[in-house]
């Protein structure tokens, strides 16, 4: 097997169990050291620290499998994709979820997410896509699914010198399905929809808000095909508004809501930033605010700038929650990170003149684990606030 040998002091990132090496990092590499490789990574000294699968096009060059010297084969990969399920059989819907997180379940940059019958599929790695098929055949074995679509349509994959992709890599596979959340009926554009067509990581908190929304009168802001707006209906609120800027999100939306019966929710096609204006110069007030924006900083260099966007949307918000009220408000950056986003809410609220009652503040769902060794991991936050005047 090949090896990579890493600059001297660079094996601490490793051994701290980060699954990520860079390539400023590396020292030198076998000249056998193909890209898309399983190699053995080595510090200056010669000490094993794990194995990786290799891409020198890449500034992630390496991206550990395991610290163990041990063959990284199918075997190996059926057996963490089966770890990775029996993991979530304990506490989650396997037709409601995501099965397989990437890193966090030991296979980089691999994401499965079931919707259903279908399951959708990622693969953001030149290594990991050399093991493909045996992901495929494994998921079909476990699942028995009714077909796999991949969604490799993500720029990241021309960083790994891979082409942009889409398809049925097994059975078949419908434009849409219809899956259930928390009881309530979506349809799931599995084809074309984002990401991988629907945003699971959000299920626990979208569950989270049925205390606060019972005979309450709900603003969904950035409501995308519906997901936050249904849940507040289906947990007794009297009435709900879902605003997004996009027609097509709109009318998923609604159509979703229709699937449900649900006659109390409405959607309307507005820029956020301008309905929230608009209703707190006109003097609207609401019971519960809902905020789960798009990531405003897709890179540490706009974290300065996409914190504004976060502040203005969220003191807009807090002055149109009525005393007692609660706001809901997420950010999914991972470089927006959670002391950034409380002190931009505490700032917002001070502008704004209220008081912030903090009832939870919560990530992403048990399905989207994190490592305490990858910041990265962590990049969901949902903060549930009352708002006292």
């Amino acid at each position: 097997m090949a090896s990579v040998y890493l600059k001297p002091g660079k094996e601490k990132r490793v051994l701290s169990g980060h699954p990520w090496v860079f390539a400023s990092d590396i020292d030198h590499a076998d000249r056998s050291s193909a890209a898309g490789n399983v190699v053995s990574v080595f510090s200056k000294k010669g000490t094993f620290l794990a194995r990786a699968v290799y891409n020198p096009h890449s500034q992630i060059s390496l991206r550990v499998l395991s610290h163990q010297d041990e063959t990284i084969d199918a075997v190996f990969i059926r057996n963490r994709i089966q770890r990775a399920i029996d993991y979530r059989r304990q506490f989650a819907d396997l037709q409601s979820c995501r099965l397989i997180h990437a890193e966090a379940d030991g296979l980089p940059a691999v994401i499965v997410d079931s919707f259903g019958p279908v399951l959708s599929m990622q693969c953001l790695s030149l290594g990991m896509s050399r093991f493909e098929q045996v992901m495929v055949d494994t998921l079909v074995y476990i699942m028995s699914p009714m077909g796999i679509y991949e969604r490799n349509d993500v720029s990241v994959r021309l960083l790994e010198g891979m082409e942009q992709s889409t398809g049925v890599l097994y059975g078949e596979v419908p434009d849409r399905v219809e899956m259930q959340e928390n009881g309530i009926r979506f349809w799931v554009d599995v084809k074309a929809g984002q990401k991988t067509g629907f945003f699971l990581d959000q299920k626990e908190n979208r569950a989270a808000i049925a205390p606060f929304v019972r005979n309450a009168r709900v603003l969904d802001c950035f409501t995308h095909t519906g997901s936050f707006a249904l849940h507040a209906a289906h947990y007794g609120a009297s009435s709900v508004k879902g605003v997004d800027i996009s027609d097509y999100a709109c009318a998923q939306a609604q159509e979703n809501a229709s699937l449900n019966s649900m006659e109390n929710v409405h959607f309307q096609t507005a820029n956020v930033f301008d309905l929230l204006r608009n209703e707190s110069q006109s003097g609207e007030q609401y019971d519960v605010v809902i905020l789960d924006p798009p990531a405003f900083a897709k890179s540490k260099a706009k974290a300065e700038s996409a914190t504004k966007g976060y502040k203005e949307i969220n003191l807009r918000a807090m002055k149109l929650i009525r005393d007692g009220g609660y706001l809901v408000t997420c950010s999914c950056s991972h470089h927006m990170l959670p002391a950034l986003f409380k002190d931009m809410l505490l700032q917002a609220a001070n502008d704004a003149k209220v008081r912030l009652m903090q009832v939870e503040f919560r990530g992403q769902g048990r399905d989207h684990p994190t490592l305490p060794a990858a910041p990265e991991t962590q990049y969901l936050k949902c903060g549930i606030y009352r708002i006292d005047k």
